[in-house]
């Protein structure tokens, strides 16, 4: 696909036509002869519950409560096929859930996308569409530019793919797509030898923990984790892992104090003004030594923790993968800001779900490319 073809995609995309399936006005309509229950536990569940009659939220995996939100938890099997199902998954797995959704016989299944629809005066945006179509419409020649720039056709396909359902939250652009969690960072396409591995956002340890297992002659791991509790369970998970140095600190463009949400999971993040106050420092202050691999997934601080490792890229050039899918504008200020170091980096994306969540943006120094 040209560039003029990606940017035709991308404006039909944005100017796709407003008509809503039956099933959908059905569910959006007041009356209470519809049986309505959602899937998906966020904003877009939550704003239905609100609004509208729902006899319950379906969840075949957790176990953790028998009500949500005011409405009762129930297993999909237990559902009578003439209901009409939200399905609300946006971040990981929306495919998947019609996939469960048909094995228990539920057939009148609709995507908040095409609630959307049915009532747009009704309903918010989610924010990542939201948030796309603002960039979209004040940078797409950068987007254009982005898409010229990745290195071959699969990158291409998935910056169209992951747009056009970051523009629309619809399911049906990420039909092709698996969850699969345990291969993200990790491409055939990178340098695997002999690595010196940063980890930027190191949680509980599973990414360097995976590194480990699939690349056994590694030379040395740098972990970098604010969190006390997501440090202490990454010794714990990582004590018999041999050459990890962990550095409880945050990682930022410079060295001083900022806050952490300490309680989000693998979601925590450094802010500037809300959470529990964390040491912050640089790449390039806490490393003084050659690296040559650096992951970074830090919700939404990359940009600031890769102006921190300015010199360790152009000092060596290491290949990096880094997440850019926590706001639209990170696609384009990261692989910006990178190229604008080293502008011969070859760029590549890969996306790891269904929905919004997890995509990486790649850059391969020139000396490991065949």
């Amino acid at each position: 696909m040209s560039a003029s073809e990606f940017i035709k995609a991308v404006t039909a995309t944005l100017n796709a036509g407003t008509e809503a399936s039956e099933l959908a006005r059905r569910f959006m309509a007041p009356s209470r002869d519809v049986t309505r229950y959602v899937v998906g536990r966020n904003e877009q569940s939550m704003e239905l519950i609100e609004k509208s009659a729902i006899t319950g939220l379906i969840d075949d995996f957790s176990r953790d409560a028998s009500d949500w939100c005011g409405v009762p938890v129930v297993n999909s099997f237990s559902v009578h096929s003439d209901a009409i199902i939200a399905n609300c998954s946006t971040s990981i797995s929306p495919i998947n859930v019609y996939r469960n959704l048909n094995r228990a016989g539920l057939r009148q299944i609709v995507s908040f996308s095409d609630l959307l629809k049915a009532s747009p005066e009704t309903l918010n945006l989610p924010w990542f569409v939201e948030q796309q179509r603002k960039d979209v419409a004040l940078h797409l020649q950068e987007w254009t530019q982005l898409y010229e720039l990745l290195s071959d056709v699969q990158s291409k396909q998935t910056l169209l793919d992951v747009v056009r359902f970051r523009l629309s939250a619809d399911p049906v652009y990420m039909e092709s797509y698996t969850v699969r969690l345990k291969d993200q960072y990790f491409e055939t396409f990178l340098d695997s030898s002999r690595q010196v591995f940063v980890d930027a956002g190191g949680f509980d340890g599973d990414t360097t923990e995976e590194f480990c297992r699939r690349y056994p002659d590694y030379r040395k791991v740098f972990l970098f984790e604010p969190s006390p509790i997501n440090m202490a369970a990454a010794r714990k998970q990582l004590a018999q892992t041999r050459n990890v140095e962990f550095h409880e600190v945050g990682i930022s463009d410079h060295e001083g104090t900022l806050h952490f949400d300490t309680h989000a999971g693998s979601a925590s993040s450094v802010t500037e003004d809300e959470g529990e106050s964390i040491t912050v420092t640089t790449l390039d202050c806490a490393i003084h030594e050659p690296v040559s691999w650096i992951k970074m997934d830090l919700e939404g601080w990359e940009i600031k923790a890769l102006h921190g490792a300015q010199r360790l890229i152009m000092e060596h050039s290491p290949q990096l993968t880094i997440a850019v899918y926590h706001r639209a504008s990170d696609f384009r200020d990261i692989a910006r800001y990178v190229l604008s170091i080293n502008p011969t980096y070859r760029l590549h994306l890969r996306h790891y779900t269904q929905g919004w969540s997890e995509t990486v943006m790649f850059f391969s120094p020139a000396s490991s490319q065949g």
